[in-house]
């Protein structure tokens, strides 16, 4: 009989594990939906938090294709500023961010206009409004602005909403204006 007992014993240990990995299977199942409910009730509610913030427009900025950038460099111009004396004057570098190489060639058939545009309205501001960081943003948007009229882009492209917030759509581009945004790659005032 001493030969059966040990087969009996070996024999019950199997349950137990069958057990345990049953249990370790529900555990993992719990989890498993805790996280999918979890992720689903954030997402939801980010999604009502986006819509009481304007998600309109958050929804057209990620429908716009959004490939590798295009950048058309424009020369540095000189230009005298609006300061009292006329002494000042900005030495800058722009770079148009374009939507695709496609958009390029019709930003350079407006290339003229559009620096001498550039130039007008740089000649417009002040030393002092040009260093600060919000007087270069805003020459940044009614540069796009300025370029958009020969788009057929809304004139308001790069005006001012709500006095301090800008207009979500300029910063991300509009539908007809092929330039996506202005950088400068140089900016001297002297």
């Amino acid at each position: 009989m001493a030969t059966k007992t040990p087969d009996v014993e070996a024999a019950a240990p199997p349950p137990k594990s069958k057990k345990m990995l049953i249990l370790m299977l529900v555990g993992v199942l719990v989890l498993a939906l805790v996280g999918g409910g979890g992720w689903i009730y954030l997402s939801k509610k980010q999604a009502a938090e986006l819509d009481e913030e304007g998600g309109d427009e958050v929804a057209a900025e990620v429908v716009q294709p959004q490939g590798p950038p295009t950048y058309l460099p424009l020369d540095n111009m000189v230009v005298n500023l609006a300061d009292p004396g006329g002494e000042r004057v900005a030495q800058i570098g722009v770079t148009l961010e374009v939507t695709d190489a496609h958009a390029m060639d019709a930003v350079k058939a407006y290339l003229p206009s559009i620096r001498s545009d550039i130039l007008l309205l740089v000649s417009q501001r002040t030393a002092d409004d040009l260093l600060k960081r919000e007087g270069k943003e805003q020459l940044a948007a009614d540069i796009k602005s300025a370029a958009a009229k020969y788009f057929g882009a809304a004139a308001s492209a790069g005006k001012k909403e709500g006095g301090k917030k800008k207009d979500k759509a300029a910063q991300h581009g509009d539908g007809d204006n092929p330039i996506r945004g202005v950088l400068f790659s140089s900016f001297i005032v002297q």
